[in-house]
């Protein structure tokens, strides 16, 4: 959801500075026209193949009578997700174990570029890179680029198939990764190696964990809010039925289960905060101010708990996002905002969207009050003992 990823081993391992992200604008990642959530099938429904492996496990495991921590869970599900949707991938993720290697590298970069942005010694490459945390560091910055090379010379392996290239041709929309080996710069050359990786390294990245995060942490606050969980389940019923299909029309028309979700990712912002570097300098209304040129962090979760912002900031409270409700166009920004906004914030949306209605449809979620789970910032919002939930089944 946000573009940390690439920079997060651009901090680890200085090789990696200068490498581009994403940009708006650019004709090949700015105007993406890329198939969306999992593209349309015939029918017109969404392919939601990678919830329904979850729920599925999650039907075998609730028998059980026990507690499930789920974060785990999906974040496999939204590698799987994306993988699907931005990356051409057959098969599944969730059902491989040898994916479960990267998602334990994402964890620990997301341990580690937090502990070293709090030791001075630290800042010092050649002292990082000769550390401890500085080997674990480039060891997990290599095991998640084999991952990406692996995806891109997989994909590159397919296109030279004529058939693969048929199908392609015959498709509506490109997916992420077709446009990237596609594109051309304006000097008539496609990305190097190094460029594609950087791309694709962003959006494997923020294109699972931070989603993965949002899921976690809005499933925590309707189990806590069980009144909020119900008046979702009755209106996503009421537009769903059963829930067998769902399609994109059907998004725009679940309002106070949208509510819920934005008031929750206010509560539990999946990405409680990022770094910027000043363009020009910053004066505040108190006369203070910041030269051009220096490193801030802006605290997205210090901002969505401020009261001088929201009323009573810690009560789980939907009626702060109902239809004409006003704010501060800058009081809520779990996506960031201004020229670095998000990326991917809608595809996130509908992912959210898409999770949260199809859960409900099937089980309810009850919270554990032996294991309330306890924030702590990362690159993206974790819980120092994971998000225990009991999951009961619906009949």
């Amino acid at each position: 959801m946000q573009r940390e990823a690439h920079w997060t081993c651009k901090l680890y391992m200085p090789q990696y500075r200068g490498t581009p992200g994403p940009k708006r604008g650019s004709g090949w990642v700015g105007e993406w026209g890329w198939g969306g959530y999992g593209g349309l099938l015939p029918s017109g429904r969404l392919g939601f193949s990678s919830l329904l492996v979850l729920q599925d496990k999650w039907e075998q495991i609730v028998g059980q009578d026990s507690t499930l921590e789920i974060f785990q869970h999906i974040t496999l599900m939204t590698l799987d997700t994306i993988m699907k949707c931005a990356f051409s991938h057959e098969g599944s993720v969730q059902l491989d174990r040898k994916y479960k290697s990267y998602i334990q590298a994402v964890e620990d970069l997301n341990d580690l570029v937090f502990s070293r942005v709090r030791n001075i010694f630290h800042q010092n490459d050649i002292i990082y890179r000769v550390s401890s945390n500085g080997c674990r560091a480039n060891s997990a910055c290599k095991l998640a680029h084999d991952h990406t090379d692996q995806v891109i010379k997989s994909r590159r392996s397919q296109l030279q198939d004529e058939e693969e290239l048929e199908k392609l041709k015959k498709k509506r929309r490109l997916d992420f990764l077709d446009i990237l080996l596609f594109a051309r710069m304006e000097n008539g050359k496609g990305l190097s190696d190094k460029d594609l990786r950087a791309e694709v390294d962003t959006f494997m990245f923020e294109g699972h964990d931070t989603t993965a995060s949002g899921i976690s942490w809005i499933f925590y606050a309707l189990a806590t809010n069980p009144e909020h969980q119900q008046r979702c389940r009755k209106e996503i019923q009421s537009l769903l039925g059963d829930g067998a299909s769902i399609t994109w029309n059907d998004l725009d028309k679940m309002p106070y289960t949208t509510m819920c979700i934005k008031e929750a990712l206010r509560i539990y912002p999946p990405v409680p905060g990022v770094s910027r570097e000043l363009s020009s300098p910053v004066t505040f209304p108190d006369g203070r101010s910041l030269p051009k040129g220096i490193h801030v962090m802006l605290s997205f979760y210090g901002l969505h708990h401020n009261p001088n912002v929201w009323q009573n900031p810690e009560v789980f409270d939907p009626s702060r996002f109902a239809p004409g409700s006003s704010r501060h166009s800058h009081s809520f920004l779990p996506f960031s905002g201004g020229a670095r906004n998000c990326i991917g914030k809608q595809f996130a949306m509908n992912e959210l969207k898409v999770a949260v209605a199809l859960t409900l449809l099937r089980f309810e979620l009850l919270p554990d009050p032996t294991r309330v789970p306890i924030p702590i910032p990362r690159i993206v919002l974790k819980s120092k003992n994971g998000i225990h939930l009991h999951l009961k089944k619906l009949q």
